[in-house]
């Protein structure tokens, strides 16, 4: 890249100091004025951490969040993107885990009291970061940041230094943190502007959570980068995002499958077409093929398509513009290399992380060519790839990951439980649903899906990981050596009739 991102910035700030980067709502923000409030949080920033400090923010899709991430750049700190809908559970572990000197939390969003929940966090940890409340009061107000320090210029930073880290699922039960830098951000974001028919003045709609990579991008680097615009939505709102796209002539949209199925009905609603769209780029979850081509038929002008990627290697492949292949695949080949390994998907390329956070992580996360072990499976079909399992053992609903063994782990220990094993079962609407297995103790009555999620909220832990579906069993099958088969507990799940023994929500 040679420069970052917050060079960027102040080179947008002096050409076109008026041209409109991210709109939240009634707010605005230009590049003027974004430049000038992320050097002001740089500034306060730097004066009480050092530099390579981890900044963390744990806020919906807010204006703030763009002057946050930028200003920690700007300051020579690392960004950590945080879930809202995490808790106690989570966020006490990411905290600790990277470090973080500070988290800046929302007062109050969608009725959860953040402040209190920091202060239980803070409890916990023997280091705990500073806390700075966003549109709310109690502990450090954000407002009061962007007004202690003098703006001052930003200390020399390295585009290929770690910038950035998020936390993701792993088959171990313990997140994982995923280094990127300003260059493995822009080797991304250039593939995007050239295969998805970016260009300036474009808007993006962004409804996918900027805690993810999928909504970071196209909120904080493509309107530097690419010359867009991002509309930012801080809740779903299938009707608001039809409303959004033909006021705002939204060009573009990227989202797991149920922002798809609801802005697809939500159109139909309206009688809109959305001629402004040019490029829906569906992925983070299973993707129906019908629902691609449904898409297509009735969008006035979109391409839709289905994409691969990862956390660790995003955008993958950047989709197909044969119509047949964008339903049928899940796209070809980017700027990363794609090879199959025993029909592992394995990929390398310069969008890919630095690595974990912990090296340990990194031991057999990369082959000895320097390919990403993806724990996907999949297939070649024309030059495009097909994936067809995972062979990590990972749920994704609504395009979050959820980890089976971590929600095990706990629930192992709840009253009435002697086994049990959550798999991931198909869902048209989410992608997957998580069901839980139990083989009951018979000590005490055996949980139902109220029962598990009464626990599990108990312990803090996110609404989106709770099991939706609760199966009874005798037994769980095995290997002989142990090994609980959950591909036979899926199949059969899946074969039996969907309510057939179950508690469901």
């Amino acid at each position: 890249m040679g420069a970052t991102l917050g060079e960027a910035l102040a080179v947008a700030a002096a050409a076109t100091p008026e041209r409109v980067l991210l709109v939240d709502g009634d707010v605005q923000l230009d590049a003027a004025t974004l430049y000038r409030q992320s050097l002001a949080l740089a500034g306060a920033l730097r004066q009480r951490f050092p530099a390579g400090s981890t900044v963390s923010f744990m806020l919906p899709n807010w204006h703030e969040a763009a002057v946050i991430y930028l200003g920690a750049g700007l300051a020579g700190m690392v960004v950590n993107p945080v879930l809202p809908s995490l808790r106690e559970h989570e966020l006490s572990f990411v905290l600790a885990d990277a470090g973080s000197v500070a988290i800046f939390i929302p007062g109050d969003f969608r009725g959860h009291d953040y402040p209190g929940m920091l202060d239980r966090v803070a409890a916990q940890l023997p280091d705990p970061p500073e806390v700075v409340v966003v549109r709310g009061d109690g502990h450090t107000a954000y407002q009061d940041l962007l007004t202690a320090a003098a703006a001052t210029a930003a200390p020399a930073a390295d585009p290929s230094a770690a910038s950035m880290t998020l936390y993701t699922s792993g088959t171990t039960g313990r997140p994982k943190g995923v280094l990127h830098s300003q260059n493995s951000l822009a080797a991304l974001l250039a593939q995007i502007g050239e295969h998805w028919e970016v260009d300036p003045g474009d808007a993006f709609l962004v409804p996918s959570p900027i805690a993810h990579i999928g909504g970071s991008i196209y909120a904080f680097e493509a309107p530097l980068l690419l010359g867009s615009t991002a509309i930012l939505m801080d809740r779903w709102d299938a009707d608001e995002a039809v409303a959004l796209i033909d006021a705002r002539q939204c060009t573009h949209m990227a989202g797991a499958t149920p922002f798809l199925v609801g802005l697809l009905a939500a159109a139909r609603r309206a009688s809109t077409r959305l001629p402004s769209l040019k490029v829906f780029i569906c992925g983070g979850a299973s993707v129906p093929p019908s629902l691609i081509r449904e898409a297509t038929d009735y969008f006035a002008g979109a391409r839709v398509s289905r994409v691969y990627g990862s956390t660790e290697v995003p955008v993958t492949t950047v989709g197909s513009t044969d119509p047949d292949g964008a339903a049928d695949t899940d796209g070809r080949p980017g700027i990363a290399e794609i090879r199959l390994v025993d029909g592992e998907i394995r990929a390398r390329g310069p969008q890919m992380l630095l690595g974990y956070r912990h090296a340990d992580d990194n031991a057999d996360a990369f082959d000895a060519d320097g390919f990403f072990r993806t724990g996907d499976l999949g297939r070649w079909e024309n030059g495009h790839v097909v994936v067809t399992g995972r062979a990590k053992d990972l749920i994704i609903r609504n395009g979050e990951n959820i980890s089976p063994k971590e929600i095990e782990d706990i629930l192992i220990a709840a009253p009435g439980i002697a086994e049990i094993a959550i798999v991931g079962i198909p869902d048209a609407r989410t992608g997957e649903r998580a069901c839980a297995v139990i083989v009951p103790d018979g000590a005490a009555a055996t949980p139902d899906v109220a029962a598990l999620a009464a626990i599990l909220d108990g312990l803090g832990v996110a609404r989106f990981k709770f099991p939706e579906r609760v199966e009874i069993r005798d037994r769980l099958p095995r290997n002989d050596a142990g090994k609980i088969l959950k591909h036979q507990i899926r199949a059969q799940l899946i074969a039996a009739e969907p309510t057939k023994g179950c508690a469901c929500r």
